[in-house]
């Protein structure tokens, strides 16, 4: 007698990387950094199903910066994927760099299986123990069905307040097993987590619009939570609409274009010594803040941040206001807008003085910028540079002293064109932030700046752009010293020990992109400097210029450093 019974259905099952790959993806992430593992090939997997790019880099330190560079341009979180043990080790000084940057990404990490917990198996390391300081979020996932809810809460974390960095690691187990569809939860694009834009205390919007309104002589800074929250626009009206001069640093350069009569640069500290207001928007009062001893202690001082833990930390405020710049610099202006005289007529004085400052300032360096001394005078490396840029171009900038010059004088021409390391100061960012730039966005040029100290740090990733096809343009300020901590010991020692363990060999970087199938070329004379920028910029290749510079030339900014005082 034949049986009518229907054959048991076995559930749809599916693997922890698909679901890692279908988290990624519900967030907008559409490329991942990674340098290959036994532990995390099954990610790959999934992301070539969700249609994710994969990019494959050298070095896994290369893998995180490039993930955090993505989300500076982007706006989106980046995602590195780094095998256990010293693949995680390797990226930390990425992660590190991301968290002292308030920059959002997520770097997975592999680890040994769980049934091995203990066991010494290959690569084990207590990795969330090390990246809990750095990040945001750190935690293990436990159990292949929590794999993509734990994403989500990874990237939750991400994103809440001033962005960071989170870690997940998922032991081999957990990420290869499968699990059936049923019992994991994919969280949905867009309804697992909530705005955290907040537009702060409205009696404090009304507060600082009353001052600023009031002000005779008021000073804006703005930083880079201007363009993390994307708040060019609302900086540009508040400024205009009240006639305030704005000074930009990191990120929040570019927020106003050269030229623009409220773009101030050379009279910051005379601003700081003369303002009796001053607005601080999205930058703490670290150390490239003086510890806000900088600010004038007669000013009236506004903290606007989307940290509460840095409003008034180092110094103290007059008026804080934790929230979203974009939302509190329109407030502002909106608030501002319904006064009978907002005072930017009165102001008019203040801009002129300012002006006059920046004018005195431009000529005193006038003659190292067209400088023709050989070897080059970096200000004149760096004035030709700025020259070279177009609205177009995304300007990197990775080393020590050299980067220090070009931070006087080379002006982004477009909000959110410019990206250096942040506070932490960590070497060997550019490649990596080029990378990142390029593929976030192939329309625009990339021109970077590096030390040659800088570049050795991760200049092998090089032929990862060679590889993809990447074209930039890549100056290397050559002095073949790591010339800023050359000029501590000196100052601190004498010249008779200024050469201690800071001394570099002569390195033909131009010889080494063309061995790697870019292009290059080396320079000597200043006046080739363009000519050379411009081939490199028509080669169509990822490109290095070897420039020779002063080594016995300090940037003002290497000489005013507390540490060797």
């Amino acid at each position: 007698m034949t049986s009518s019974a229907e054959p048991e259905s076995i559930p749809e099952s599916i693997s922890g990387g698909h679901l890692v790959a279908k988290a990624l993806k519900a967030e907008g992430v559409d490329t991942i950094f990674t340098l290959c593992g036994g532990h995390i090939i099954d990610i790959y997997d999934g992301c070539v199903d969700e249609g994710i790019a994969v990019i494959d880099v050298r070095h896994e330190q290369v893998a995180a910066h490039a993930a955090d560079g993505y989300a500076r341009i982007t706006g989106k979180p980046g995602c590195a994927v780094v095998t256990a043990g010293p693949g995680t080790t390797d990226a930390v000084t990425g992660v590190a760099n991301a968290f002292r940057a308030e920059s959002p990404m997520l770097l997975i990490g592999g680890q040994g299986a769980l049934s091995q917990h203990k066991m010494g198996s290959l690569q084990d390391l207590p990795h969330v123990d090390m990246m809990t300081p750095i990040t945001k979020f750190a935690a293990n996932v436990p159990h292949t069905a929590r794999i993509a809810d734990m994403v989500s809460m990874a990237f939750r974390e991400a994103n809440a307040g001033a962005p960071g960095p989170s870690f997940l690691e998922i032991p081999r187990d957990v990420l290869d097993a499968k699990v059936p569809v049923s019992t994991a939860r994919v969280p949905e694009a867009g309804h697992y987590r909530a705005s955290t834009r907040s537009v702060g205390d409205p009696a404090d919007i009304e507060k600082l619009a009353d001052l600023l309104v009031h002000a005779r002589k008021p000073a804006i800074l703005l930083g880079s939570q201007v363009w993390t929250t994307r708040a060019t626009d609302s900086a540009i009206d508040l400024v205009r609409t009240l006639n305030i001069p704005a000074y930009m640093n990191g990120a929040g350069r570019g927020t106003l274009p050269p030229g623009d009569p409220h773009h101030f640069q050379l009279s910051r500290r005379y601003a700081f010594d003369n303002a009796d207001v001053i607005v601080i928007v999205g930058t703490p009062f670290d150390f490239r803040m003086g510890y806000g001893r900088r600010l004038s202690a007669n000013a009236t001082v506004v903290q606007i941040d989307l940290d509460y833990r840095t409003v008034g930390k180092n110094r103290d405020v007059d008026l804080g206001i934790v929230g979203d710049a974009d939302l509190v610099l329109s407030s502002v202006a909106q608030a501002a807008s319904g006064r009978e005289d907002n005072g930017a007529m009165g102001r008019k004085v203040w801009l002129e003085e300012l002006q006059a400052v920046e004018e005195k300032a431009r000529q005193k360096r006038l003659e190292h910028l067209r400088s023709e001394d050989m070897p080059i005078h970096p200000y004149r490396l760096v004035s030709e540079i700025n020259d070279f840029l177009t609205e177009d171009s995304i300007y990197i900038g990775d080393g020590g002293d050299v980067v220090t010059f070009s931070g006087q004088v080379v002006q982004p021409k477009s909000p959110g064109h410019w990206m250096d390391p942040g506070p932490l100061g960590t070497l060997g960012v550019g490649i990596p932030f080029v990378l990142a730039a390029k593929l976030a966005r192939p329309d625009k040029e990339v021109v970077a700046l590096f030390g040659d100290g800088a570049f050795s740090l991760t200049g092998w990733d090089f032929e990862t752009l060679v590889r993809y096809n990447l074209p930039f343009v890549g100056i290397v300020g050559n002095n073949s010293s790591m010339n800023q901590i050359r000029y501590g010991q000196a100052a601190k020692y004498g010249l008779e020990r200024e050469r201690v363990g800071n001394t570099l060999g002569d390195v033909k970087y131009d010889q080494f992109a063309k061995m790697l199938g870019g292009y290059g070329e080396e320079v000597r004379d200043p006046k080739d400097i363009g000519p050379a920028l411009r081939r490199a910029r028509e080669s169509g290749k990822p490109s290095l210029i070897n420039v020779w510079i002063d080594p016995d030339v300090y940037a003002p900014g290497t000489m005013n450093q507390t540490m060797y005082k």
